[in-house]
């Protein structure tokens, strides 16, 4: 089966379940006969891998100017060592997390400066073909969370009143950009939810 390499990232909150439905999603485009890289951020490169744990450990206090510039540090290492090469080989990208999740935690819920974020995101200089949003309510993704059985993250611990501007922030950046977003109701068990998303994704992207 031959198709364009594509770059699909996967989007929401906190307990959405974008690392499971990324990988499922993953398996199933390979299940259909296609080379797939599956990949993570912060992180996806050695460098934006160490830029992660400065970023989620918690052990600095980042001022939110700095964490952002984090962000984007590790994101354009993983642009130009992983998901460009990738692509030019064509290899399609599955991605836990790309720009839209600076935008909202650090810009729609951390009051961040939304315009500089959008200008650091255009310097990047690369957009999803496709951006699945998976959206569960807060209660739900609390519940998600607190089943873990982990040791909570520093986005994690910021509360219900975080998740919930994160929720809509995501909300606001899928209704301003339709051709490019679909949201997911993330509610259902994780079997249902990737049934719904390789059905959309064969949809907008028909594989070959």
């Amino acid at each position: 089966m031959t198709a364009p390499a594509r770059f699909i990232t996967l989007e929401g909150g906190e307990g959405a379940g974008k690392s499971t439905q990324a990988r499922l999603l993953a398996d199933a485009l390979r299940a259909r006969g296609l080379p797939v890289l599956l990949t993570r951020e912060p992180g996806g490169a050695p460098g934006a891998e160490i830029v992660r744990n400065l970023l989620l450990s918690g052990d600095v206090d980042w001022s939110l100017p700095a964490e952002t510039l984090l962000h984007f540090s590790a994101r354009a290492e993983h642009v130009e060592k992983t998901i460009r090469p990738a692509l030019a080989a064509g290899t399609w990208v599955v991605c836990d997390r790309f720009y839209d999740s600076t935008m909202v935690y650090q810009g729609f819920a951390l009051g961040g400066d939304r315009a500089a974020i959008a200008v650091l995101a255009s310097m990047i200089g690369l957009v999803p073909d496709l951006t699945l949003v998976l959206d569960v309510k807060v209660p739900t993704a609390v519940a998600r969370m607190r089943a873990r059985g982990t040791a909570a993250d520093r986005y994690e611990r910021l509360g219900e009143a975080f998740f919930t501007r994160v929720r809509a922030g995501f909300a606001d950046i899928a209704a301003a950009d339709p051709a490019r977003c679909m949201v997911i109701d993330a509610e259902a068990d994780a079997a249902t939810v990737a049934a719904r998303i390789l059905a959309d994704v064969e949809a907008r992207l028909p594989p070959g």
